[in-house]
């Protein structure tokens, strides 16, 4: 179903990304934003998943600014590669530009969405809060988010959290969602990286409900 692309940032930089065509016009556009293991196999479905829901989705590879074609498995060995590469090398202002990029891609399809994981889900929440173009957004279990509570976000977010993610403390998260009466905070009943089906992790009925509320705050802000 996906193909790659190449995406043009505004300062010159050419990245790489993920492009998934539903089969018939489509409703919108979505920016998939990775976790910190790349564009691999899992966020390819993502994408997949989203372009079968009626949009054009995108998933920009962020770590091409570092290293090209980064895709890490889910053990102790890539999540120390991505930890690295995501919080360690990679500055948000460039995976702000390469956001941007891929919005004006997605912008083709009409009204764009964001959604992010992990540390995506991070990225989700600043590119609702600083990037122009994003028309709504759903942020998964994003590591950090709660510390960038005081920012305002453009466009109208949804965010999910797992109640028993260790990353994130549950009372961080309640004073976050104190803080944001305007966005839907929606807990689980499960651990850091609910959603994704390649992680031990991984809870069915969570990422179900996740991705249906995901669903219908698109359709109501992009189509």
């Amino acid at each position: 179903m996906g193909t790659q692309i190449e995406l043009s940032g505004a300062d010159g930089f050419h990245a790489g990304a993920y492009r998934a065509e539903p089969d018939g016009p489509p409703r919108g556009g979505v920016v998939v934003i990775q976790e910190i293991f790349g564009v691999n196999a899992h966020i390819r479905e993502v994408a997949d998943g989203f372009a079968s829901a009626g949009y054009l989705a995108v998933a920009p590879a962020l770590f091409d600014r570092l290293e090209r074609g980064v895709e890490l498995g889910y053990d102790a060995a890539g999540m120390e590669v991505g930890i690295d590469l995501a919080r360690g090398k990679l500055n948000i202002t460039d995976a702000m530009t390469d956001l941007a990029a891929a919005i004006d891609v997605a912008s083709e399809a009409g009204k764009v969405g964001v959604v992010g994981y992990c540390y995506g889900g991070l990225l989700t929440w600043l590119a609702a809060c600083r990037l122009d173009g994003v028309a709504a957004a759903s942020s998964y279990y994003g590591g950090g988010v709660p510390g960038h509570a005081k920012l305002r976000p453009k466009c109208p977010v949804i965010l999910h959290f797992g109640a028993l993610d260790a990353h994130i403390p549950l009372e961080d998260v309640e004073t976050f969602a104190a803080a944001h009466p305007e966005s839907a905070v929606h807990v689980y009943d499960a651990d850091h990286g609910f959603n994704c089906n390649h992680r031990a992790s991984f809870d069915a009925p969570s990422s179900e409900q996740a991705l249906e509320r995901t669903l219908a705050h698109f359709r109501t802000f992009i189509g």
